[in-house]
């Protein structure tokens, strides 16, 4: 009898488990192109560009050297840059994907965007500018310039949109 009770019950506690397991890792972000871990408090309450990539994708390619030099130029203001691999590239793959086009930034693992609820592009490059609230305020379709990303920053940051 107490048998058919856990068994009965085994779903439930496989989801409870689940819950418990996803719940305890406060939020945080998975793992990075080198398998460090990217904690919720690092990215929390800072404005966030994300930016989805593919190795395939040349205007990805030659998009990479500019959110280089944005995510440097925005040390210690308040702004991370993200990298997404469109094509969910995990481990060694994404690592080494990451090193063949250069990226400097932090490349999440995970995909952020069930997080923010960004829509599905159906283009690459694609980058979302989220606030420090966690809200989603522009999707920048196509290839960006650090200059045009700081400029939508200033403005977004500007208007209290």
């Amino acid at each position: 009898m107490k048998w058919r009770i856990k068994a009965r019950f085994a779903p439930l506690a496989g989801l409870l488990l689940a819950a418990a397991l996803l719940g305890g890792c406060g939020g945080d972000y998975g793992p990075d192109q080198h398998g460090n871990p990217v904690s919720a408090k690092t990215l929390d309450k800072h404005w966030l560009v994300v930016n989805y990539w593919a190795v395939w994708c040349g205007p990805c390619r030659r998009e990479i050297p500019e959110l280089n030099a944005l995510s440097q130029s925005l040390q210690g203001q308040g702004v991370r840059v993200l990298g997404v691999n469109f094509d969910n590239l995990q481990g060694e793959e994404l690592s080494a994907a990451a090193q063949t086009l250069g990226i400097d930034f932090p490349v999440l693992a995970q995909d952020p965007a069930p997080r923010f609820a960004l829509p599905r592009s159906q283009g690459l490059p694609v980058t979302y500018i989220i606030d420090d609230q966690g809200k989603l305020r522009e999707q920048l379709m196509g290839e960006q310039t650090a200059a045009g990303i700081k400029a939508r920053l200033a403005a977004l940051q500007g208007n209290g949109n």
